[in-house]
């Protein structure tokens, strides 16, 4: 019988063994893999880029996220208040991790081409000097959190308002009305 015994044993130490190296190598395995940065299983990053060099990241006509703007003058102080409407998609709180989810982001607010701010949240205030005198393109544009720009059919997913700062004009009392006038663009 000690033979017997004997086998068990070795048995028994070799399946601790065995189980413990594959334990070892599995766990390494999966450090391996939570290290690695995966691609997003959000739509696909297409070549094409906006004027900073950011990437479109294409998605479904269906389900996309969509934004609208209105501009409108603040005739207290000759600021423009600027309100956004979103359809699915949500703002990014600040501090998310830099990743691509879906219907979820920040809006870069362009007034004719060049990033005026990062939004976070429906509404902003315009400031008068970033609006000189004459007609001005005011675009709201949907990024992803990891920089990349929403986009439909090779299109970046935004919305444009004209607006037209008029110089201000003196009225018969000697009192000065501003000049400006929204004009809206296509959404």
């Amino acid at each position: 019988m000690s033979w017997s015994r004997a086998l068990l044993t070795a048995l028994a130490v070799c399946a601790l063994l065995l189980a413990g190296s594959a334990g070892c190598g599995s766990g390494d395995a999966q450090a391996r893999k939570r290290d690695r940065v995966s691609p997003s299983p959000v739509g696909k990053v297409l070549d094409d880029t906006d004027e900073q060099g950011r990437h479109y990241r294409e998605v479904s006509k269906k389900g996309a996220p969509e934004v609208g703007i209105e501009v409108e003058p603040d005739a207290s102080d000759d600021s423009w208040d600027v309100r956004l409407t979103v359809h699915d998609f949500r703002f990014s709180p600040a501090g998310v991790k830099p990743a691509a989810v879906a219907g979820r982001g920040t809006v870069r607010l362009l007034v004719d081409g060049r990033t005026v701010a990062r939004l976070r949240v429906p509404e902003y205030r315009l400031a008068a000097g970033l609006v000189p005198h004459g007609t001005h393109h005011v675009t709201a544009r949907l990024y992803a959190d990891d920089g990349t720009v929403w986009a439909v059919h090779g299109k970046p997913v935004e919305s444009t308002a004209d607006i037209t700062e008029s110089a201000v004009q003196a009225t018969p009392d000697g009192s000065k009305t501003p000049g400006s006038a929204p004009t809206r663009g296509p959404e």
